[in-house]
C-alpha cells in the first residue's frame, strides 16, 4: 500500500495528538504487546551494521520479556528495511499507521535520517535513531525536536582520533594526507581533523585529499596519488566495503609501511580488517562498542558470547546503538509508569522521562540530552596482531565520554572547535 506524505502526516497527526494528549487506551488493551517498529538496511553497503544492530534489538527483546517485558507488557518487533528516503519514509507510515507501533527505532544513514526527521515531527510518532543524525553537513535542522531522539554527532569519532594523534604522535608527522568518502560525512571529518591540528598549533601540511565515491571498490589511482604525495599521515573515514580493499590495495603498494594511519571508523569493518593487510599500530576507532574490551561490563560479555555462538562472527558498534535505543525506551516506560502510580504513561509521559535518563547500554553508560541527541562512550586504541582471530584488535585503548567530543545543544561545529576545553 502506498501513502502520500500529505496524506500520512495528516492521520499520523491525529493518532500522535491522543496519544500526546495522554488518551489511554481500554484496560484490556494494556495487556497487549508493546509494539516496537524497526527501520534498518538488509541489504547494500549498510547492511552489515543493519543486521548487527537488528541482531542486537533481537537479543534484548528475548532477555527484556524474560524478565517481565516493559511495565508487564511483552514486547513485539515489527521489523522493516531503511532502504532509499522515500521507501524509508513510506515504511515509516506503515509502521505507525497501520501497524500502529509505540515506537520506531533505527536508522544508519545521514541522509535518510535528514529527510525522515521532519516526517517523524509532523507524524508526532515517537522516533529513535541508531545512528542516522538530523545534521546538513555539521549544522543541525531539528535543533529542538519533540518526537526524535538522534545518535550522537557523526563528528565524535574524528574528534577523538584528532586528540589521540597529537596526545600520542605530536612532533613525528608534517605531511598529512586524507582519503574518505566523497559526502558530508568524509568531508565534515577531514576538516574537523585539520581543525583540530591548526587549534592546537600542530605543525602540518596538507599534501593531498583524496574523495572516492561512496562503493568504489578499484581505488588504485587514489592509492598512487596518497603515494605519490608520500605522507607522514594518512587520515581516513572510509566505512563500507570499500574499507577492506582499500587496505588490501595500499599494502600491495607498500603504502602502509613507515606511514601513521588514523582510522576513526574503521570499527564498522573489524573483522574484514585481515592481519595479513592491516598493520600494527594504526589508530584504529570502535565507536561506541569493541567487542574484546577487557573492561566490559557482563551485559556486554554476555552479548558478545551469544553473538559469536549464534552467529560465528563478532559484533561491532551497530548493536550497541540498537540496544540504547531499546533499553532506554524501556527505562523511560518504566520510569514514567511508576510516576503515574503503575498506570500505563501517555506518549508525552514517556518522551518527558526520556530526558536526562541514563541507562546500561554494551558499550558502557548512554544518557540523552536535553536536545534529544545522545552521549555515549566512544573507544578508540593503536592495532596488533597479537590475538587469537585472524583481523586486528586494540593492543591499547582509550574510552572517551561523547559530552567531551560532541558541541553543546545550540553551538556551531566549527566555533565550539576553537574555544572547546579538549582533554589531550
Amino acid at each position: 500500500m502506498s501513502f502520500s506524505r500529505r496524506t500520512f502526516l495528516r492521520s499520523a497527526a491525529s493518532v500522535g495528538a491522543l496519544a500526546a494528549a495522554g488518551v489511554s487506551a481500554p484496560a484490556i488493551a494494556q495487556a497487549k504487546p508493546v509494539r516496537i517498529g524497526i527501520l534498518a538496511p538488509r541489504s547494500g553497503i549498510a547492511a552489515a551494521p543493519g543486521e548487527n544492530g537488528i541482531r542486537a534489538t533481537q537479543w534484548a527483546v528475548e532477555r527484556f520479556n524474560a524478565a517481565g517485558g516493559i511495565a508487564g507488557r511483552k514486547i513485539e518487533l515489527v521489523i522493516d528495511e531503511e532502504t532509499s528516503p522515500k521507501d524509508t519514509i513510506e515504511r515509516f507510515s506503515k509502521l505507525v499507521q497501520q501497524e500502529k507501533v509505540d515506537c520506531v527505532q533505527g536508522i544508519i544513514s545521514t541522509g535518510i535520517g535528514l529527510a525522515l526527521g521532519p516526517v517523524v515531527e509532523e507524524a508526532r510518532a515517537l522516533t529513535i535513531y541508531w545512528d542516522g543524525t538530523t545534521q546538513d553537513g555539521v549544522d543541525e535542522k531539528i535543533p529542538n525536536p519533540r518526537y526524535l531522539f538522534r545518535s550522537t554527532d557523526n563528528e565524535c569519532e574524528a574528534v577523538m582520533s584528532s586528540l589521540l594523534t597529537i596526545k600520542h604522535w605530536k612532533g613525528q608527522f608534517v605531511t598529512v594526507a586524507g582519503i574518505n568518502p566523497d559526502y558530508s560525512y568524509g568531508r565534515n571529518n577531514m576538516a574537523a581533523f585539520v581543525a583540530i591540528l591548526k587549534r592546537f598549533n600542530i605543525d602540518h601540511k596538507v599534501v593531498t585529499e583524496q574523495w572516492p565515491k561512496v562503493g568504489t571498490m578499484d581505488l588504485t589511482s587514489h592509492v598512487a596519488a596518497l603515494k605519490a604525495a608520500k605522507p607522514d599521515l594518512i587520515f581516513s573515514s572510509l566505512l563500507f566495503a570499500d574499507l577492506p580493499v582499500f587496505m588490501k590495495q595500499a599494502h600491495a603498494a607498500e603504502l602502509t609501511k613507515g606511514t601513521k594511519l588514523v582510522f576513526p571508523a574503521a570499527g564498522w569493518q573489524h573483522t574484514l580488517m585481515k592481519k595479513e593487510f592491516t598493520p600494527e599500530g594504526m589508530l584504529f576507532g570502535h565507536n561506541t562498542l569493541y567487542f574484546d574490551n577487557p573492561n566490559a561490563s557482563p551485559l556486554a560479555k554476555e552479548f558478545v558470547a551469544w553473538y559469536e555462538k549464534t552467529y560465528k562472527d563478532y559484533p561491532e558498534w551497530e548493536a550497541d546503538r540498537a540496544y540504547f535505543a531499546l533499553a532506554s525506551y524501556k527505562a523511560a516506560v518504566e520510569k514514567a509508569s511508576k510516576a503515574k502510580n503503575g498506570a500505563w504513561p501517555s506518549q508525552d509521559d514517556v518522551i518527558d522521562a526520556m530526558v536526562g535518563l541514563s541507562v546500561e547500554s554494551l558499550g558502557g553508560t548512554g544518557s540523552w540530552r536535553k536536545d534529544h541527541i545522545a552521549d555515549q562512550t566512544f573507544v578508540q586504541g593503536f592495532t596488533t596482531h597479537n590475538n587469537k582471530y585472524d583481523f586486528v584488535t586494540l593492543g591499547s585503548f582509550e574510552t572517551m565520554y561523547s559530552a567531551d567530543l560532541q558541541k553543546p545543544p545550540g553551538a556551531n561545529f566549527w566555533d565550539w572547535i576553537k574555544t572547546a576545553q579538549f582533554k589531550v
